[in-house]
């Protein structure tokens, strides 16, 4: 899977921005978090959920439950607004 070219991201004052361009599932911008800000970043390139995971468990100092718990909820926003292509 991986984030759709039609979504183009910035980072501003600490903060990930990612903005809908020309896409018909979704119209706006999402702010992320640090943590959604990293699963974005990672999904600029062709990625597994468990390539997030093992990714994360890395940076993080989480259990990796908890870890993929968050990266779950985390895609399922990011599909439900078309954002993701697998």
């Amino acid at each position: 899977m991986r984030l759709k070219d039609e979504f183009i991201t910035y980072e501003t004052d600490g903060e990930q921005i990612m903005v809908a361009a020309g896409t018909d599932s979704f119209s706006g911008l999402v702010r992320s978090n640090e943590t959604a800000g990293f699963i974005v970043e990672c999904l600029k390139k062709t990625v597994t959920e468990d390539d997030i995971v093992h990714a994360m468990t890395a940076v993080y100092d989480a259990p990796e439950a908890v870890v993929r718990r968050d990266v779950k909820g985390i895609l399922k926003k990011l599909d439900s607004i078309g954002a993701i292509e697998y």
